[in-house]
């Protein structure tokens, strides 16, 4: 497995060093086993059909992402693991998501890996595909049920809350603030909102002068806060939540003649050369597109038989100045619009999947 050169053609959107020192740094931990199911009943033997239900594919991120699991389907199918894969896009729309993972139900696949496009709405269908026994693992925009093989994600609430620390220490605690957010009723988006909240609760100094929702691309964003620009003539922050958003900021301020203010965002290559290239005060972190491949793996180990942790806690490296250069030095091998997200190979995953 390797880093995909161009996305493969849903945050969703939407967290170190190149290389082997990547691989060290994000070594993933296991949240615990005691909640979620196993799913897994009949006679499900390789090679297996995989269903990946996504919510949506027109961001980036999820075309990298869906590049991940592409790629690993193929090494697995090298193995003699997977026969084949099942795609399906809803567009956005969670009731078209919960149709087509009934299809893949219906269809029996061993496996559905999905992003949620509603914590609660797909409540249902998930626990009826672990019910009738194919093994599921949802990543990145989790579910409410734990009837689930496993869920694999970084720390939502903390990515909110450790955005929040750095602005308010950038700012001394006072400040008028906007903040960003992806589409409401997605989990990441919603719980970094929530990480955010009681940071904010304890400084009231730094005020937050509206907010808004977008979808994770760059157009929209840019939209939105040229909107609020002209509305608000002293900002003083951007908490951004979201890479594509942090670079739609940037370039509505520029686009306005406004002078840059400390703004957080993700490793979305076009916010991290913005940051370089005009000076930022910037901090960011990273969701890392092959959680999507992780997914993958999980579940066909799980349909080996094997134990797999029912939560897989992956940690939030930080991006700042003394670490986005090492970023920018792998720029080129992504796409102009996409994530410089850090190597994965099985031997990391494997770490994954025995820690405890």
């Amino acid at each position: 497995m390797k880093n995909l050169e161009n996305g493969i053609s849903a945050s969703l959107r939407r967290r170190l060093l190149a290389g082997a020192a990547a691989a060290a740094a994000l070594l993933v931990f296991s949240a615990g086993t005691a909640s979620a199911a196993n799913c897994i009943k009949g006679d499900r033997k390789a090679p297996y059909t995989i269903g990946w239900a996504n919510i949506y594919s027109v961001p980036t991120w999820m075309k990298q992402t869906e590049g991940t699991i592409t790629a690993e389907v193929e090494e697995l199918k090298k193995a003699g693991l997977v026969k084949d894969l099942m795609i399906t896009d809803a567009q956005g729309n969670a009731q078209t998501q919960i149709q087509h993972i009934q299809s893949m139900i219906d269809a029996n696949v061993d496996a559905i890996v999905v992003i949620a496009g509603s914590s609660n709405a797909l409540d249902r269908v998930i626990s009826d595909a672990c019910d009738k026994g194919i093994a599921v693992v949802n990543f990145d925009s989790l579910v409410n049920t734990d009837k689930v093989t496993a869920k694999i994600n970084t720390d939502s609430n903390e990515w909110g809350a450790t955005a929040a620390k750095w602005m308010v220490s950038q700012l001394g605690g006072k400040g008028k603030i906007i903040i960003m957010n992806g589409p409401a009723g997605i989990s990441v988006s919603d719980d970094r909102r929530k990480g955010a909240q009681p940071v904010l609760d304890a400084n009231p100094g730094l005020q937050v002068i509206t907010e808004t929702n977008t979808e994770y691309n760059v157009a929209p964003a840019q939209e939105a806060m040229t909107s609020l620009l002209f509305a608000n003539p002293e900002i003083d922050g951007v908490l951004s939540l979201g890479g594509a958003l942090s670079a739609g900021s940037v370039l509505a301020f520029e686009r306005q003649g406004r002078d840059q203010v400390p703004t957080t965002g993700e490793n979305a290559r076009q916010f991290l050369e913005l940051w370089k290239e005009k000076g930022l005060k910037g901090w960011a972190t990273m969701q890392p597109n092959w959680l999507g491949a992780l997914s993958v793996y999980t579940a066909v180990q799980a349909l080996e038989g094997k134990d797999v942790p029912a939560f897989v806690k992956v940690p939030l490296p930080v991006i700042d100045d003394s670490t986005i250069g090492s970023y920018l030095a792998r720029a080129d091998k992504f796409p102009a619009d996409g994530y410089i997200y850090s190597d994965y190979d099985k031997a990391l995953f494997d770490k994954l999947l025995a820690a405890k």
